[in-house]
């Protein structure tokens, strides 16, 4: 029973380490606006370029990086860590080698949860997908090097984020089910690129209607923001 508290306040502490709200912060902090209420609405970093400028999205982006490497490196020593202490080792039939795995494929949800329904905002968010960078980066850092590099390609010839975020999703799940990766990995890749995806249901309705704007442009009311 000790070891399954100690595991729940692990992913506990991915998630609340993805509920930062960075850019909710940096709105706060820089024009003492609430940057849900501008722009597009979103607490991420493309938003945060829009409503704020380059040098805050440019911070918003690594902290939201830095957010995922952060979740699945503490999953990756905190659950190993469990099984070293007497009084919260599981039961010894279940294997560290075969556990671990599957702690941090839910942490890695917990913390794109986090980002996307942050507790500290009523349960809104941003759209996951720096988060979920930084996770394919600490996860398996091949995938997520091909996973940036086809993102940055879709945004030089697009100049669209949400599509480029969207194909850099897609690119992941395709690696990661073509290499040699643990199930849970894969699962986790599968799973949270579909997060991602859905999350950006309103940029797909906008891309088939032609409307979604591409970097540089505004977006609807996001006139407002600027002073």
């Amino acid at each position: 029973m000790v070891f399954w508290i100690a595991s729940a306040v692990g992913l506990a502490i991915a998630y609340l380490l993805g509920s930062t709200p960075s850019g909710y912060l940096a709105g706060r902090m820089l024009r003492g606006i609430d940057i849900r209420e501008h722009g597009s609405k979103s607490t991420g970093a493309t938003n945060v370029l829009r409503t704020l400028g380059k040098w805050p999205a440019l911070a918003v982006l690594l902290v939201d990086i830095l957010k995922g490497v952060a979740a699945i490196v503490f999953a990756r020593w905190f659950y190993p860590w469990c099984y070293t202490i007497s009084s919260i080792a599981p039961p010894t039939a279940l294997e560290l080698q075969i556990w671990v795995p599957w702690a941090v494929c839910i942490a890695g949800l917990a913390v794109l949860f986090g980002h996307g329904r942050s507790v500290w905002l009523n349960f809104t968010g941003g759209k996951s997908a720096a988060t979920g960078l930084g996770v394919l980066l600490a996860m398996s850092w091949p995938v997520g090097l091909v996973a940036t590099a086809a993102f940055a390609a879709s945004l030089a010839l697009f100049r669209i984020v949400s599509l480029s975020s969207i194909l850099a999703a897609l690119t992941a799940v395709t690696l990661v089910c073509g290499l040699e990766q643990p199930l849970p990995y894969r699962l986790l890749v599968i799973a949270g690129s579909l997060y991602v995806i859905l999350r950006h249901r309103a940029n797909i309705q906008r891309l088939r209607a032609g409307t979604e704007p591409r970097l540089g442009h505004s977006s609807p009311g996001q006139g407002a923001a600027r002073p």
